[in-house]
């Protein structure tokens, strides 16, 4: 390579580098912003996460929850504001790797790739929305099904919440269920890869089976609701990933079939 060649690749790799940095520094001051405004409305969020608690609870209006720690309450409010960002400034980081992209792509592979963009933030609130309208008034349920009110013979044993721990389980169901959730999009980028097929995925489906329930063990809380509340969807999201699989390798079958009767 002639001394030419190489400073002539320099000014594409320079521009790259230099179009990542902005990008990054937009998904970053977008999460920012995000960040301000999910940690001003944090009770706000909070008092709406603790309904799937309220909503099990025998007698909502005695339900309490304490924090042990002066700065527990306040680091609370900022993994859930970090939590909140996160999510929201999602279709802005999604857009600018989309567009950093999106330049080095072919027309049909643009067209491939956006949907999936699109399909991963709506798969993962679905997932989020399981959680917090089933899964979680479900799971609060059977643990507070072991409080004892007390009497003759017996201690009164009563569920008292801290507000880092509530909001650790939720947060952990949530970012589970939504990472479950986005098994069909992961499955069918790598059926367009070729990495996998339809027949390999059905050929697999019993290490799947072992696979999700081994993956719902151990990003759920130790309580059967939850975890056959996660292993279920998994399998039926893997079922729903071998038909898109499938789908795709049709649409490739006829591309090629067309592609052959032009040449010919």
């Amino acid at each position: 390579m002639s001394d030419e060649d190489i400073d002539a690749s320099k000014a594409p790799l320079i521009e790259h580098l230099v179009e990542l940095r902005q990008r990054l520094m937009k998904s970053v001051i977008a999460i920012i912003l995000m960040f301000i405004v999910c940690f001003y409305f944090a009770t706000d969020i909070y008092n709406i996460l603790t309904v799937p608690y309220l909503r099990a609870a025998p007698d909502p209006a005695a339900v309490q929850m304490i924090f042990t720690a002066p700065q527990e309450w306040f680091f609370t409010q900022l993994k859930l504001a970090l939590f909140g960002a996160l999510f929201l400034a999602f279709p802005v980081v999604a857009s600018q790797i989309y567009m950093f992209v999106a330049p080095g792509l072919y027309k049909e592979e643009k067209g491939a790739f956006l949907p999936f963009l699109v399909a991963t933030p709506i798969l993962f609130a679905i997932g989020a929305c399981l959680v917090y309208f089933l899964i979680m008034p479900m799971a609060m349920g059977f643990f507070l099904s072991m409080e004892q009110t007390g009497g003759e013979g017996q201690v009164a044993i009563q569920h008292l919440a801290k507000v880092s721990e509530y909001l650790g389980l939720i947060m952990v169901l949530i970012f589970a269920f939504g990472l479950v959730f986005q098994l069909p999009v992961v499955l069918t980028l790598l059926g367009r890869t070729g990495l996998v097929s339809s027949e390999g995925l059905k050929d697999k489906r019993k290490y799947a089976i072992v696979a999700a329930f081994a993956a719902a063990a151990i990003l759920t809380p130790p309580d059967p609701i939850s975890q056959i509340g996660l292993a279920l969807p998994t399998l039926l999201l893997y079922e729903v990933s071998i038909i898109s699989v499938r789908l795709v390798e049709r649409k490739r079958a006829a591309r090629e079939e067309a592609r052959e009767a032009e040449e010919a």
